[in-house]
This record gives C-alpha cells, sequence and structure tokens, in this order.
C-alpha cells in the first residue's frame, strides 16, 4: 500500500505576461489600494486559463498582499468568474423573484430541456454552460439571460430561446 499522498497538482505560476497585465491594472490606483485590482486581476486570469481555480486565487492574493479568503469572496460573489471550465458559450439565466414571476424559471427549465443539462452542466459536447443568476438588473425585460457576461439577451420566449440555441450551433459549424 503507498504513504503518498494524492494531493491536487498545483497551478503553473502566472506567466510574465499576466503579471504584466496585473502590474497596469494595479497602477491605476494608490500603492495602499492595490487591492482594488482584485476584480481586473481575476478577470485577466480568467482571459488566460478559462477559468479561475483556487491555486490561481492564492496567486493573485499573494501579489495584491491579501488574503486567499478574500480574493475567494469576490470569485464566489460574481457570476462572471468561472470557478471550473466551461462551454463555450455560458448562459446565466436571471432567476431572481421578479425575473420568476416574469417567467424566468420556465425559461430556465425550457433550457435545460432544449440542451439536455441541468442548471449548473455543460454539455457534453462543450459548447454550452447553463447557470442561474441572481439579478442582471432587467427586471422589466424578462426573462433575460446573459450569453458569455456581455450579450444581454431580453423578453426570452421558448421560441427566442430556441433562436439563440440553433444560431450558437450554426455559428460553430461554419
Amino acid at each position: 500500500m503507498s504513504t503518498e499522498s494524492k494531493t491536487p497538482a498545483a497551478t503553473a505560476p502566472l506567466s510574465a505576461a499576466t503579471l504584466a497585465r496585473f502590474a497596469k491594472e494595479v497602477a491605476k490606483y494608490p500603492a495602499d489600494q492595490k487591492q482594488s485590482a482584485v476584480m481586473a486581476c481575476l478577470a485577466i486570469v480568467q482571459q488566460e486559463l478559462g477559468s479561475v481555480s483556487t491555486d490561481s486565487e492564492a496567486q493573485i492574493a499573494a501579489y495584491l498582499g491579501m488574503a486567499p479568503m478574500a480574493v475567494h469572496e469576490v470569485t464566489t460573489f460574481y457570476n462572471m468568474y468561472n470557478q471550473k471550465p466551461c462551454g463555450k458559450y455560458k448562459l446565466n439565466v436571471c432567476t431572481n423573484l421578479p425575473c420568476q414571476l416574469r417567467d424566468g424559471g420556465k425559461a430556465l427549465k425550457h433550457l435545460e430541456t432544449k440542451l439536455g443539462i441541468h442548471m449548473g452542466q455543460t454539455t457534453p459536447d462543450g459548447l454550452f454552460t447553463l447557470q442561474q443568476s441572481e439579478c442582471l438588473g432587467a427586471c422589466a425585460d424578462s426573462p433575460v439571460l446573459l450569453v458569455n457576461d456581455r450579450a444581454m439577451c431580453s423578453f426570452m420566449t421558448d421560441s427566442k430561446l430556441d433562436q439563440l440555441i440553433d444560431s450558437l450551433k450554426s455559428a460553430e459549424s461554419k
């Protein structure tokens, strides 16, 4: 019987290019407030690695001189930071109460059926990850969803959801 401990491999150290991007962000703040760049640093890591691991959080924390838990709290508070790899298209459906009252939950269920996955999962082809989000700030336009943390889609009926998914799939086959 082996006595070796089986711990997950650590993420590689952040690249010089990543650290240079961090430095540009930190330079925007007074020297004693460099922790204010935490969101920008998380976004940089996610852009370069696709997600933010706990090891990446620790490296950001060390760079900014803050506790790793403080960085983790930011990562877990915002939907835009992926803590594990996501599909090419991340779909965040608002399920906050005002959106629920205007069919946000129905939209989420429709997407689960259309994609054959449940909320929090990624399709087997790696194309779509389906998530719920708390508030996208567009209650009057619900049901709403956000594609890849950038494109807001409003008034999403079942047919508009189908059109969105079908157009994203067809873009992949070109």
